[in-house]
């Protein structure tokens, strides 16, 4: 009986112990964590200096600035505005099908990677299909591939 009585008393220390350690972590994290500690808006000043790769990096760092990024539809916009200069008709398609400038650009971003290499010119001088990088495959609609034809022939 006392055995188990010590047990009981013993895991509820720990218990305690360990509930006061996780406080102080939590303590601890909050002081370094801005998102928590300045206004919303100042927060969203500071992630709108961010690039997209930082800013996709940023959110993975914890879950507030995840929340944070991912719910901040006006950090999204200006990235996905320069991506609308390459792909400008799928923007605007997204647009009026009422997507939200996080999810249109997620769903232009690398298209608008590939296609500006294409109309750059970058694979002008291919001379077979086995000469093409991997990377610059993308599935593409066939107003995109006439576009990049269109460019090919003004060159």
């Amino acid at each position: 009986m006392q055995k188990n009585s010590k047990r009981n008393n013993n895991s509820r220390v720990s218990d305690i112990d360990l509930n006061s350690v996780n406080t102080e972590e939590k303590k601890k994290e909050s002081r370094n964590n801005f998102v928590e500690l300045l206004p919303p808006e100042v927060t969203l000043n500071i992630f709108h200096q961010l690039d997209i790769q930082s800013l996709c990096r940023a959110s993975m760092a914890c879950r507030s600035w995840n929340d944070m990024i991912k719910n901040s539809d006006s950090l999204w916009k200006p990235h996905c505005l320069t991506v609308r200069a390459v792909c400008q008709r799928e923007i605007d398609g997204d647009l009026e099908s009422g997507y939200s400038w996080r999810v249109i650009l997620l769903r232009n971003y690398q298209k608008s990677k590939v296609k500006h290499e294409w109309l750059s010119g970058r694979y002008s001088n291919i001379r077979s299909p086995i000469s093409l990088p991997e990377k610059i495959m993308y599935p593409m609609d066939a107003d995109t591939w006439g576009e990049i034809l269109e460019a090919e022939l003004e060159r």
